[in-house]
């Protein structure tokens, strides 16, 4: 069996889980962090869930997924992959996305993981583009830090 391809991250961030919970899925706050990309979901186990951003002046879906658990201010998990790109739009061509929140004293760990890319079509190559040589989603963490600290 091959080691399994995950990236994940963390980070504690100075606001209540329901703050952070709303920078997750509120399309407004997801643009500011997300490379200008708005959520689009009902936010439904089981439902659609589209990252869309502009480009070129054209509306784009850049990921598209379904939500696969949802438990406000605690969980949320969806599956990913990237309409477009050559990689089959079939289920086991998908990778999860898991955001736990763990409230501590007043703060927020924000613990991240996408993957297992050991799984999927092209799953090396995405797995290092996931990685992104060793940040991972840490980036985009600190902006939603910068986001929700500074509302």
């Amino acid at each position: 069996m091959a080691e399994q391809l995950i990236v994940k991250n963390s980070i504690t961030i100075n606001a209540p889980a329901s703050a952070v919970w709303d920078a997750l899925i509120n399309p407004e706050k997801t643009k500011q962090y997300m490379f200008g990309c708005e959520t689009v979901s009902d936010w439904k186990v089981g439902s659609e869930l589209l990252w869309r951003g502009q480009y070129e002046g054209n509306e784009i879906v850049y990921v598209k997924g379904k939500i696969v658990d949802i438990q406000p201010e605690k969980l949320l998990i969806y599956t990913t992959i990237d309409p477009n790109s050559n990689i089959d739009d079939v289920p086991e061509n998908y990778v999860d996305v898991t955001y736990e929140l763990v409230s501590q004293e007043g703060k927020t760990v924000l613990n991240v993981s996408q993957g297992d890319f050991s799984t999927v079509a092209n799953g090396e190559s995405r797995y290092q583009d996931s990685y992104n040589n060793g940040d991972g989603w840490n980036p985009i963490l600190v902006e939603i830090k910068k986001l929700v600290e500074n509302s």
